[in-house]
């Protein structure tokens, strides 16, 4: 499902940036007033794990409809997340869709006809990445703002940048037309991680004031 209009780019915090899953959690019932969702990226974790770390974040406070699960729809649909992150080896979207029609379903692409193509088979937004040189990435040159630009110009549904974002260049993103912004190690790396997310919200709405910006 869509979300509705806002005047403001979204804020994705990922996990799996090194960070334990303990301290994640943590420091995302701290942000969660200043980012909009919330992702458990956690490869080797098996589904009951992310499905008692789905519980402990609601126990914290943060709103079902805040979580991302990614890969693990099963999890996602069990835990009452409110959203799911395919990957190109994950459900394909139109099967996902059969399983829930309120889930908010994002595909994770790296190219303007991928991002086309996820639109078309329903994904609600796209996650392109990564722009920038990226720890996450070692030795891989970030894809760029050109072709970011691209990709955005090719998809019909919202486009969420990934990867190297700082606040420092988060308006560039926003700028080329992204529809917000992901971040792991710039929030969970930080010496406060608070402080960090403040950050980073402040650039995103100066940006989207600048550009006029309102999300498709």
């Amino acid at each position: 499902m869509c979300p509705p209009k806002s005047k403001e780019p979204e804020i994705h915090l990922i996990s799996g940036g090194g960070t334990l899953m303990d301290s994640f959690i943590l420091i995302a019932a701290a942000v969660r007033p200043f980012v909009d969702y919330i992702h458990l990226r956690e490869k080797t974790r098996t589904a009951e794990e992310l499905y008692k770390a789905v519980e402990k974040m609601r126990s914290l406070g943060i709103p079902l409809e805040q979580i991302v699960v990614n890969d693990r729809l099963d999890v996602a649909l069990a835990s009452g997340a409110g959203g799911v992150q395919l990957a190109g080896h994950s459900l394909p979207t139109p099967a996902a869709r059969k399983l829930s029609q309120s889930l908010r379903i994002g595909r994770s692409v790296h190219s303007p006809d991928e991002a086309a193509a996820a639109a078309g088979e329903g994904a609600d937004y796209c996650l392109f990445g990564h722009v920038y040189a990226s720890a996450s990435k070692p030795g891989l040159p970030g894809r760029g703002l050109d072709r970011l630009a691209e990709t955005v110009r090719a998809c019909p549904v919202p486009v969420i940048a990934i990867g190297g974002i700082e606040p420092g260049n988060a308006g560039q993103v926003i700028s080329r037309g992204a529809a917000g912004i992901a971040v792991l190690s710039g929030i969970c790396g930080a010496s406060d991680p608070v402080a960090s997310a403040k950050s980073y919200r402040a650039a995103v709405r100066a940006a989207a004031q600048e550009a006029g910006y309102e999300r498709r």
